[in-house]
């Protein structure tokens, strides 16, 4: 009898109640039991599993399903449709991943926050970024690189939210606005952290007649052509190229206009501090024409370091200086004024034969002596011969601080490797 009753009790038990009520739109938990190429079965505790169609898996394309879940992993999911007649629920992951990224997105937006995102594929138009588990596109317009863009694929990109709209199904993102973003936070550290004397790393970012742009970390700052090198040079490719790291001096730092004036030149050997072990007033040397100026030439007379040579001391009748001596062109001179230690060297042409030939060098006699004589005679035999009249010798002015990041400024084409001057 007992037996009969307890056969009774089992065959009333209801066992669907034991299993939980799906409805559609409702967010069930569950652990996936198996992943196969075309779809991946999770258990939520119904009376069979559930299934997650592939293109419910994800919102960018998915290639092999083992990508993105693993057996054991616990999913929350979306149920998409109500039990069949095998008691089976069709669910989406999509569906839950972007309702909450949508969330995030609104509120990144909204806090103005960069993130980072991996270029999944390239479209017309732009490319595809996989973000809050979201499909997000960025214009070509909003990259900072030109296209083709294939080499972007697999690339992190920092992005700033441009444009959300979920109604639409819309994410817009912009790759230029967060370089923007992070070189503005550079700038401002790196502004901070400059002092004048400081020695900087750098990298050569543009190069112009004046100078060359150094970007030291978010902010760019002027090399001018007179603090290059403490020899002359024609322009800055002369010596730089685009892309030549560079170890620098500050020299001047101004934080309310953002500008920064650096020097190269000061990091190295300055050639004025040794000149007087090499020469002294009244040595006859060799040098080279490199500039003309309507008061006079400037000669070098070793790498770095320019003497004048003053209009009156080139001849003993007034004379232009392009009717005496030429660019390039190599002369022997007198030291006349030397005075290293204000970097001022003046030079004379007229008694340079003369005064060589009295110190008797007979090694050097067959020497290509400048004859300011011969140029004399040479100068009287010109027609129409304007009036002779005195010319007073114009004075080189010193070179002045070098300028902070203005082409405008820069005076360096009118100035020699270290002034010079004659009283």
């Amino acid at each position: 009898m007992p037996d009969v009753e307890q056969n009774l009790e089992m065959e009333e038990i209801d066992y669907d109640s034991t299993f939980r009520n799906f409805q559609q739109g409702d967010i069930v938990k569950g652990y996936v039991i198996k992943v196969s190429p075309d779809e991946v079965l999770v258990d939520v505790g119904g009376k069979s599993e559930g299934v997650i169609p592939i293109r419910e898996l994800s919102s960018t394309h998915v290639g092999d399903p083992r990508d993105f879940v693993h057996e054991g992993d616990e999913l929350e999911l979306y149920i998409l449709r109500e039990e069949n007649e095998d008691g089976q629920l069709t669910l989406s992951k999509k569906r839950v991943d972007q309702a909450r990224g949508w969330i995030q997105a609104v509120k990144d937006y909204e806090e103005e926050k960069t993130i980072m995102a991996p270029v999944k594929d390239v479209v017309k138009g732009g490319v595809i970024v996989d973000t809050y588990k979201l499909r997000g596109f960025v214009p070509a317009s909003q990259l900072r690189t030109k296209g083709p863009h294939e080499e972007l694929i697999g690339q992190e990109l920092p992005l700033k939210i441009i444009e959300v709209d979920q109604r639409r199904n819309k994410l817009i993102l912009s790759h230029r606005q967060a370089i923007a973003a992070e070189k503005g936070k550079q700038r401002s550290e790196t502004l901070a952290s400059l002092e004048v004397g400081q020695v900087v790393e750098g990298k050569v970012v543009r190069i112009a007649d004046f100078g060359a742009f150094i970007d030291l970390g978010g902010i760019d700052g002027l090399l001018p052509i007179s603090e290059i090198s403490w020899q002359r040079i024609q322009h800055p490719s002369d010596v730089l190229k685009i892309g030549d790291d560079l170890t620098l001096k500050v020299l001047k730092v101004d934080r309310d206009s953002h500008k920064i004036s650096l020097s190269l030149k000061q990091l190295q050997p300055d050639p004025w501090t040794t000149l007087a072990e090499r020469y002294r007033e009244g040595e006859v040397i060799d040098g080279k024409v490199t500039k003309l100026a309507t008061f006079g030439a400037f000669v070098e007379i070793e790498p770095g370091v320019e003497a004048l040579l003053p209009t009156a001391e080139m001849a003993d009748r007034q004379v232009k200086p392009e009717e005496v001596v030429t660019v390039g062109q190599e002369i022997r001179a007198q030291i006349k004024r030397f005075r290293p230690e204000d970097r001022r060297i003046s030079l004379s042409l007229r008694d340079v034969a003369q005064d060589y030939t009295s110190h008797g060098d007979d090694d050097d006699d067959d020497a290509p002596l400048y004859d300011a004589h011969e140029e004399h005679a040479r100068a009287e035999a010109l027609e129409d011969a304007p009036p002779v009249a005195a010319v007073e010798e114009a004075p080189v002015a010193a070179v002045e601080e070098a300028p902070v990041a203005a082409a405008a400024d820069v005076e360096a084409e009118t100035e020699p490797s270290g002034s010079t001057d004659e009283e």
